[in-house]
């Protein structure tokens, strides 16, 4: 018998946004996972705010902000404005973001303006560290052994915003043929935070460079920033990084650093080595002496080094793949920084899902230095 076609709503439903998720969307262990980490951090987000006895119009509430620009990564979410119009018809990301059926969305700019006040109070940063933190209570973390890595992100801003600082430009900016640039002489009006900058046989682009430091054991990133480009800026970053991890590691911890070849230059495996930390970056030997040991290269360790550092391009994959951060679509270093970490913040929730999936069906199999 065939089936008419009519459609007649019903004047009221007893089902929650709930009932339409699967038990096993792969959202559901992520949406826990956050859930426990914005409780705990309710007392910086007090903060944030004024108290409610002054009374004022509610702005968003930050943990629903968080969810939303957590979606936005998830689901390659190009803009806030597409953003919002997914969240209004899609039960799937109203679920997510603890959002009702009948509850309003925002308009974009006014979650676009919601979002600054994450860069003043570093929330995005302190989420980061709170599900790392999860990370490391079930074990996940081996909070000894690290790897390193940069990757240059695009920034959102075109050859011809990039002019002379002086304003002594001739013609309009569009043919610079021919014309010597650099970045002490010239600076992009769209995004003056980026820099003109090439790397190996890429071409000269407007660009930042993001840089990781993932754990060995599973591959999960511990530490995330991003700073403009230049020659120096790789190895300056993965010092500060690795101060941090010392500084959060047992006073008896045996800490080493895994690196590709571009961090094999004598300063910074000297400043490893005043920090007690056994370099294990790949040795440059092209023409020149390694500033790493024999004696470390030919160990164990290093060896175990070299190949899990590798994990860290699944990272810097998944955020460029998945994530924004090819190419970028907000301007300054803070905005850039604060999108970078979410993107990694994001892949640490993807994994972490993936590792508990995993030691629920048997214990994990561990290799270290």
């Amino acid at each position: 018998m065939r089936g008419v076609d009519r459609f007649q709503e019903s004047l009221f439903t007893v089902r929650k946004l709930d009932d339409f998720v699967p038990a096993s969307h792969p959202l559901r262990p992520i949406r826990e996972q956050v859930n426990g980490a914005l409780k705990r951090l309710d007392g910086l987000f007090a903060k944030m705010y004024a108290e409610d006895e002054r009374g004022g119009r509610p702005s968003i509430a930050p943990e629903k902000l968080l969810r939303a620009m957590l979606l936005q990564v998830f689901y390659s979410v190009r803009s806030e404005r597409q953003l919002m119009e997914q969240i209004q018809y899609n039960l799937l990301f109203r679920w997510f973001v603890g959002l009702t059926m009948d509850d309003a969305v925002w308009v974009p700019t006014v979650f676009s303006k919601n979002r600054e006040r994450l860069i003043e109070h570093d929330a995005v940063v302190a989420l980061f560290n709170e599900v790392l933190s999860e990370a490391d209570s079930k074990g996940w973390l081996s909070g000894e052994h690290f790897s390193v890595d940069g990757t240059l992100i695009q920034a959102w801003a075109s050859h011809k915003s990039f002019v002379r600082k002086d304003g002594d430009d001739e013609g309009d900016g569009t043919d610079f043929r021919g014309e010597k640039r650099s970045n002490d002489t010239h600076e992009s009006t769209t995004d003056p935070d980026a820099r003109l900058y090439r790397k190996g046989n890429t071409a000269s682009q407007l660009r930042y460079i993001g840089h990781m430091l993932s754990d060995n054991r599973h591959g999960l990133i511990a530490n995330a920033r991003v700073t403009q480009a230049d020659g120096h800026a790789e190895r300056e970053a993965a010092k500060a990084m690795i101060a941090d991890a010392v500084q959060a590691a047992p006073e008896d911890a045996q800490v080493t650093l895994g690196a590709d070849k571009g961090y094999d230059a004598a300063e910074f495996v000297e400043a490893l080595q005043e920090m007690k930390v056994v370099p294990h970056v790949a040795q440059n030997t092209s023409g020149r002496r390694s500033a790493v040991p024999d004696e470390i290269a030919q160990s164990t360790g290093y060896a175990i080094s070299q190949q899990k550092r590798k994990l860290i391009e699944q990272g810097f994959g998944w955020a460029k793949y998945i994530g924004p951060i090819r190419q970028v679509m907000v301007r300054g270093l803070e905005r850039v920084d604060q999108l970078f970490v979410l993107a990694m913040t994001g892949y640490n929730l993807v994994r972490m899902r993936t590792l508990a999936r995993l030691a629920a069906t048997g214990p994990l199999r561990l290799q270290e230095t």
